[in-house]
């Protein structure tokens, strides 16, 4: 029953992430390793899934090692130049075969239709083609790059016919010219340039690392979930050198904040080895990875009508422990207007209501509500300093609050305990001595 239950309840919290996903485009890069190491099979099952629920997916793959091993069995050596394959004659051959080898493989897997697995009745068809045009890179450093190349144009019309057709895009590192020459390419560029023409919704990088590493206060290092274009730029910046990010990092973070920059609304990196990571990552508020943004992520504002379902999720626990008096959906609606809420990524994190008394200078802080996963981020204090402002807008400079359980935490931001009678006179008639709540002050 409790397993039972426990499904119940993630599959109602996935539910608005259905809803929001539906119809967008889905960007999803991963490296020629991910089809290497023969845990392919798994991910191919995640793509069906996001396609079972509408999202239209691009998918962008990478052959880095299937390409090694091809010049290692002609026997030619490979030459970088700032991180890009130096493609010339003999090598393109390899490039071509590799990357013909991991297209073949890909379409093949995701071709499976057997009955009793996650791909019974799943009938996914794939698209590719000339969709990329490209232009050589040219002379890097003194050296000329020769057949490698960057996206010059993404044909965006064709791509969005295949994707309303209900078809998944399968784009390989591979650009063609209006000349005819093909050109070796990077998966990040491809990736990274067809998010941006398609303005897609998110684009994905399948990596090593969990994601972006950061220390904490504890001096751990643990994982940067959330980064503004700003916060990733300084990423860049303090670690200058090479030895102190990965090599995807290195790779990734720096496409992630140019498709921010020209409209993807998010960017996510993720481990590649984590079982079901892009699932984890897509469907739960928390995610598994780091996420590039092109702003914060959290908001305050006046609350609506449209959030009453929102702020009774968060308030109705709380009463149901007496930790708050019961409100009802009708009080809620006539009282909208005094609520305030705290919005991470479009879901309501935190509320709180102020109620003042003008004729005695003071307001009343009321119904102060975080989500249980974001009670030790802040989010109360900063809620408390929002209304905090509101009040002295509001000409009030007193702040009052009544509470049964949470009064060292008022305490220790600034309020003092009093007593009933130095309430304003219309709350003193409506305070509840059999609940006997404590009242603290603050002077703001």
């Amino acid at each position: 029953m409790t397993r039972n239950a426990d499904f119940v309840t993630w599959f109602r919290s996935v539910a608005p992430y259905i809803k929001v996903f539906r119809s967008k485009t889905f960007v999803i890069a991963f490296g020629g390793e991910v089809v290497a190491d023969g845990n392919f099979v798994e991910l191919v099952h995640d793509f069906n899934l996001l396609a079972s629920l509408g999202i239209q997916l691009i998918l962008v793959h990478g052959a880095r090692p299937q390409i090694e091993f091809q010049l290692q069995q002609h026997n030619l050596a490979a030459m970088y130049v700032n991180g890009i394959r130096v493609t010339d004659n003999a090598t393109l051959q390899c490039v071509k075969e590799a990357v013909g080898k991991v297209r073949v493989e890909i379409e093949a897997l995701m071709s499976m239709g057997l009955p009793n697995s996650p791909m019974a009745n799943a009938a996914i068809h794939v698209a590719s083609g000339n969709f990329v045009i490209a232009r050589p890179i040219g002379v890097l450093e003194g050296i000329d790059l020769i057949y490698s190349g960057e996206v010059r144009k993404i044909n965006t019309s064709v791509i969005r016919t295949r994707l309303e057709n209900g078809e998944i895009v399968l784009l390989s590192p591979l650009g063609y010219s209006p000349t005819g020459e093909i050109f070796n390419l990077t998966l990040e560029n491809v990736a990274t340039e067809v998010a941006i023409a398609l303005g897609a919704e998110k684009l994905i990088f399948l990596m090593n690392p969990l994601g972006i590493m950061r220390e904490s206060t504890e001096h751990r290092s643990i994982l940067w979930r959330e980064l503004t274009i700003a916060e990733a730029k300084s990423v860049l910046k303090e670690f200058s050198t090479p030895i102190d990010l990965t090599d995807d990092i290195q790779l990734y973070l720096p496409c992630a904040i140019h498709a921010c920059g020209n409209g993807v609304a998010r960017v996510h990196l993720i481990s590649r080895h984590i079982e079901g990571a892009l699932l984890q990552e897509l469907f739960t508020h928390e995610g598994i990875g780091s996420m590039i943004t092109q702003g914060p992520l959290q908001t305050i504002r006046k609350a609506e009508i449209e959030d009453i379902g929102g702020i009774l999720q968060l308030i109705e626990p709380l009463e149901n422990e007496g930790v708050l008096v019961r409100r009802s959906r009708e009080l809620l609606e006539i009282e909208i207007d005094h609520f305030t809420v705290l919005e991470h990524d479009n879901m309501i994190i935190a509320c709180a209501a102020l109620y003042p008394f003008p004729n005695e200078g003071a307001c009343e802080l009321a119904c102060l509500a975080v989500h249980p996963h974001y009670r030790k981020t802040g989010c109360a204090s900063t809620l408390l300093k929002h209304i905090e402002q509101q009040a002295l807008a509001q000409g009030c400079l007193k702040l009052f609050v009544l509470t049964t359980r949470t009064a060292h935490w008022f305490i220790e931001r600034g309020f003092t305990e009093t007593t009933p009678d130095k309430l304003p006179k219309s709350k003193q008639s409506l305070y509840n001595y059999q609940r006997r709540s404590k009242v603290f002050m603050k002077q703001i």
